[in-house]
């Protein structure tokens, strides 16, 4: 069964983070350059929580707030769902669904080692769908 660590080894070991005392127009630049819908927020080694597109909509442009005066931490989403490398692709899914998230940290051993996304989640299902597809063609005209 696919895991998580799976679609890590694809995704590489890139992970883009802000700290809380950053902006929020700074966090959203990153976002923005990076072509991303959120960022994690780290203290240092330690998961402070994560600013998404979200929290963006939710949090400061319908509070009102100056991006270029409000601190992520101010806005974050410090209430981290969490995965683990070794956890399967479908629980990933599951728990993304039942949650309404869409960005997964996935620690080992307490460390930070890397971010799932409901993309990286639906790209990986489609790739491994279309792999069974092509052996099911090739096991069904090896037969003729």
């Amino acid at each position: 069964m696919s895991a998580v660590r799976d679609i890590l080894v694809r995704k590489g070991p890139t992970l883009i983070s802000v700290r809380p005392a950053d902006t929020v127009l700074r966090a959203a630049t990153l976002m923005n350059d990076e072509g991303i819908g959120g960022v994690l927020v780290m203290e240092g080694d330690d998961l402070a929580g994560i600013f998404t597109e979200r929290d963006v909509l939710r949090r400061v442009v319908a509070g009102g707030l100056d991006p270029a005066r409000t601190t992520v931490g101010e806005v974050l989403t410090s209430s981290v769902v969490t995965c683990e490398p070794h956890t399967s692709i479908d629980e990933c899914a599951a728990l993304m669904t039942a949650r309404h998230i869409r960005h997964l940290p996935v620690r080992e051993a307490g460390r930070l080692v890397g971010l799932v996304t409901i993309g990286d989640l639906l790209a990986f299902q489609v790739s491994e769908q279309q792999t069974t597809i092509e052996q099911m063609n090739n096991y069904l005209f090896d037969l003729r």
